[in-house]
């Protein structure tokens, strides 16, 4: 099926400083930037202006001639990298990545929505990783923090005077017994998170948009088809892109006075973790035809011929009654349940990847185990103080989205400065966390949050929500923001 954009409030684009053609814009200036997007607002919407950013940069430096290895060239890695050169001009810096596209992750929930396509959110890595930077185009095979030094895939040794981790998340599509990655977009299974970073695709956008299309087409045939979306047991990328989903195709249904029969299941036990926001949610189902939660509920196998769905449920039981507590013991206990469907939208277990967390820098224990385990403020590593974490690897309890990445850039790079001059460490990562909820088309929840609850940047408008405002912001303004802005560390 052919993929042509659907245009919901497109006559914004008229309003907004949209992004112009890439040809107009490689190389351009930090300040043409800013007055091409009209960044004076838009800054403030991202929790920092620019001159703020600019006094940042100035108070962050060092003569030092050290050798510094960033791990990873997907957004945290370049935004490290970006500041990393302005930081320390003197150093000798070494980036370690296979990827020579580069993704912007968050533009694939619009391919799905039908806004976007493949080739608005890919671009060539080279156009941000400068020729003074040597470039390995490989992927670290072990780390070995004792002795300062890691080794790739072929064999490479690279040693480090510090070095920063952002290597991102890798998904486990292959834990769903039954599922392997070639049956996304086929049977009535769609997965927005499909890509392959290292070969520069992500295919699943379009695939997603095309069941989307699949979808629709099967509610207007008389039916009222069953879709199932699933959210893992493990942290995901943009916590909130489940939901996304599930909201977005149901109101693509619902502009053309269609149905469908939505399910929900969620490894959580809520829908969103910040109260004001899980009582938005709430209102928001309810504008949408049948969408039944099915909390508690991690997907573990399934069987597409069949389209059948297997999900482990964890329910609590009655056990003893506890005379001094006057209250029963509840016990957790586990079963299987079934589900059926027309449609699944798959949401894969997220984990770290593989050589970081069979190393020393993985976390030993517990929820984060294998993930870097650097400290939830300064994102130093809390064994290896020469070692520094930058986005989704971090094994912290908040920053799993593009928007904490920016905010751990001037944290990391100004701690990693004065860990090399030898002072104490003084910025603090404050958990900001920011996942725009897309409700519908054309209204977002921008849900911003931190360590202490919510956090709006915007402190005059109600964070719980949804508003044109944030759509707008998201799908016009961010996207090159994202490009010409944050990954040269200018914001």
């Amino acid at each position: 099926m052919k993929k042509e954009k659907i245009e919901h409030s497109k006559p914004l684009v008229d309003l907004l400083h949209g992004e112009t053609e890439a040809s107009e814009t490689e190389g351009i200036s930090r300040r043409t930037a800013l007055k091409m997007m009209g960044v004076g607002g838009a800054s403030a919407m991202m929790g920092m202006s620019p001159s703020l950013q600019a006094e940042e940069t100035a108070g962050t430096k060092s003569d030092k001639k050290a050798k510094i290895v960033v791990v990873g060239a997907g957004a945290g890695g370049i935004m490290a990298l970006a500041r990393l050169r302005s930081a320390l001009p003197n150093a000798e810096i070494t980036i370690i990545a296979p990827n020579e596209k580069h993704i912007y992750q968050p533009g694939q929930v619009f391919v799905a929505a039908g806004l976007y396509t493949f080739d608005d959110i890919v671009k060539e890595n080279k156009a941000f990783i400068p020729d003074d930077v040597r470039w390995i185009k490989d992927e670290v095979a072990t780390f070995d923090p004792d002795h300062n030094k890691v080794t790739t895939r072929a064999g490479e040794e690279v040693v480090y005077d510090a070095m920063v981790v952002g290597t991102g998340m890798v998904y486990h599509y292959d834990r769903i017994k039954g599922l392997k990655e070639e049956d996304i977009g086929k049977n009535g299974i769609s997965s927005v998170y499909l890509n392959d970073m290292e070969k520069g695709t992500a295919d699943g956008g379009d695939i997603t948009w095309e069941w989307f299309q699949a979808l629709k087409e099967a509610s207007a045939s008389g039916k009222k088809p069953r879709a199932i979306y699933t959210d893992p047991d493990t942290p995901v990328k943009c916590g909130g892109a489940p939901q996304k989903i599930l909201y977005l195709s149901a109101d693509h249904l619902k502009k053309e006075g269609l149905a469908g029969d939505f399910i929900y299941a969620t490894a959580k036990d809520k829908l969103f973790g910040i109260p004001e926001i899980e009582a938005s949610l709430t209102e928001v189902q309810s504008q949408y035809d049948t969408i039944t939660n099915k909390f508690r509920h991690n997907l573990v196998a399934i069987d597409t011929a069949k389209k059948i769905a297997t999900f482990e449920e964890t329910y609590e039981v009655k056990g003893e009654y506890d005379e001094d507590l006057e209250e029963y013991d509840m016990i957790e206990e586990k079963r299987m349940v079934e589900m059926s469907y027309d449609f699944i939208h798959i949401v894969p277990p997220m984990g770290p990847p593989k050589a970081l967390a069979d190393s020393p820098l993985g976390w030993q224990k517990g929820s984060a185990k294998g993930y870097l385990e650097v400290d939830q403020f300064t994102l130093q590593h809390r064994r290896y103080p020469n070692v520094f974490g930058i986005g989704d690897v971090c094994g912290i309890p908040l920053g799993k989205t593009g928007g904490s990445a920016r905010h751990h850039g001037p944290i990391v790079v100004s701690n990693l400065v004065s860990q090399l001059e030898n002072t104490p460490l003084k910025e603090k990562f404050d958990g900001y966390t920011v996942c725009p909820l897309k409700t519908e088309y054309g209204k977002i929840i921008m849900a911003e949050f931190n360590y202490k609850g919510l956090a709006p940047t915007v402190t005059f408008l109600d964070p719980a929500e949804p508003r044109f405002i944030w759509w707008a912001f998201d799908l016009y303004q961010l996207k090159p923001m994202y490009w010409y802005l944050m990954l040269r560390g200018w914001f």
